[in-house]
């Protein structure tokens, strides 16, 4: 009886005292600059011969009518629109200064033909195709060196067909790694909105080296079963900012990454400064929000708030090994809810594969200053399993304001970490359960009781302009 009416008292607290705004009017990454753009020229895909019955393939009018509008780059920019249709095309690259605009009943379709997806290096950061050695296709939509570039439209759809990429995996007949729907590399000033993606061959939209990149109010769909099919991937990038999104795929919604094994760390770009912000989904076989495996280059400064997970495996993930090297540190995660959950938090510290055998198995990663705070939860079967690495304790994990109706027996279990809880339901493990005091404010990266609220919404200021810089 007494533990239940604690439950009462510590959900009420939750809710009077957290700043729970799901879906709120305010924007933590609105670029201005993006909202004043006005191309002064503009021209449609029609104009350049492509038909939008589903069945001709265009993929030489997106590519004319990007050589054409490269014409305007230095003079304002230029829009492809692609009206309403179903526009077949393979692999095309963007160019500075574009717009791709969709009709609300534009479909870009991707190419069932793996022909019409060239093959391309590998990135420097991995070494390899991240599924087989040698090269990787190229992406639906590609993009390599570029600046202010916006694909948007009125909930348009860019639907990559991904079943025959599938099934290609799944019987192991792949004889390069699999595309991505949208890749953009070494670009800076992106803006991603207002679209639907389905289906993609691998995943979906993928930023690789970029820098001032914000993916605002897009749906990204693809079954449930499909693998590999991540939503978002930020990957050895920074100033990225992640608002208004809804993902249901068939592996991890959104996986931050900065590079694998020895060529991440070779390579050293981290990702940093990394908003994310009004997510909703589910995925039923991976996590709502994970870091890594791949995160050689480092990962800090993200920042996840206000987030709705529902019928999912984990919610919060950091995946790593030995080998890996690099860091991940100053991970902020708060208001989250989560409705039949199996996992809410899950740390691995002996994950994934390597990309061959010359990496480094003395490269062990530093995990450190993660805080999750202001989280309910309903159905949940594990409040965390959290297993650092021997000899490479996760350290300075600190869990505040938490409230899970676990159902199972064990509801955590934890090994190689250390760190600090309050206000935590069901109880946190044994070496979490050291009270968060003032002298601890430190090691706990971000917590509310730690910042006065004045400073915290300075500081949440200052993070929303540097995204938005």
């Amino acid at each position: 009886m007494k533990r239940d009416s604690t439950l009462v008292v510590l959900v009420l607290a939750l809710f009077c005292c957290s700043t729970w705004t799901v879906y709120s009017s305010n924007s933590l990454c609105k670029h201005t600059n993006f909202d004043e753009i006005r191309r002064p020229h503009s021209v449609s895909i029609t104009e350049f011969g492509a038909v939008g019955d589903g069945i001709t393939l265009n993929t030489k009018a997106f590519q004319n009518a990007i050589f054409y509008l490269n014409s305007f780059a230095d003079k304002g920019g230029a829009k492809l629109f692609v009206p309403a249709g179903r526009w077949l095309t393979g692999s095309f690259d963007l160019i500075s200064h574009l717009t791709l605009s969709l009709d609300k009943d534009a479909v870009i379709l991707g190419s069932t033909d793996i022909g019409d997806w060239p093959v391309v290096d590998p990135l420097p950061s991995y070494g390899r195709g991240r599924e087989l050695p040698g090269g990787r296709h190229m992406s639906l939509i590609f993009g390599r060196n570029l600046t202010d570039v916006i694909i948007t439209g009125n909930n348009g759809t860019i639907d990559g067909q991904g079943s025959i990429w599938w099934n290609k995996f799944r019987n192991k007949t792949l004889d390069y790694t699999r595309p991505h729907l949208v890749e953009l590399m070494n670009s800076t000033g992106v803006l991603i909105s207002n679209l639907t993606f389905l289906n993609s061959p691998f995943w979906t939209i993928h930023p690789v080296y970029c820098s001032q990149v914000t993916i605002q109010n897009v749906t990204i769909l693809a079954p449930l079963d499909s693998p590999n099919t991540d939503g978002i991937d930020p990957d050895s990038s920074d100033h990225v900012c992640i608002e208004d999104c809804y993902i249901s795929t068939g592996d991890d919604l959104i996986a931050i990454k900065s590079g694998w094994d020895e060529y991440g760390i070779a390579f050293d770009r981290p990702s940093t400064n990394i908003i994310i912000h009004r997510l909703t989904g589910k995925t039923e076989t991976s996590a709502g929000i994970a870091i890594g495996s791949e995160m050689s280059g480092g990962i800090s400064e993200v920042h996840a708030e206000n987030i709705q997970f529902h019928d999912s495996y984990n919610a919060i993930r950091i995946k790593t090994s030995p080998g890996r090297g690099g860091y991940v540190r100053n991970i902020y995660v708060s208001n989250m809810s989560l409705v039949n959950v199996d996992i809410a938090i899950r740390f691995t510290g002996l994950y994934g594969d390597h990309p061959d055998d010359y990496y480094n198995r003395n490269a062990l990663p530093l995990i450190e200053k993660i805080t999750i705070e202001d989280v309910i939860g309903h159905n949940i079967k594990h409040a965390g399993i959290i297993e650092g690495i021997k000899g490479d304790n996760f350290i300075n994990i600190c869990l505040s304001n938490i409230i899970l109706n676990v159902t199972s027996r064990y509801a955590w279990n934890c090994s190689y970490v250390e760190g600090y809880s309050d206000l935590v339901v069901p109880q946190a493990c044994e070496a979490l359960k050291g009270r968060i005091f003032s002298d601890h404010c430190s090691d706990c990266y971000y917590l509310s009781k730690c910042i006065p609220s004045w400073n915290k919404r300075k500081r949440e200021g200052e993070i929303s302009s540097d995204v938005r810089s």
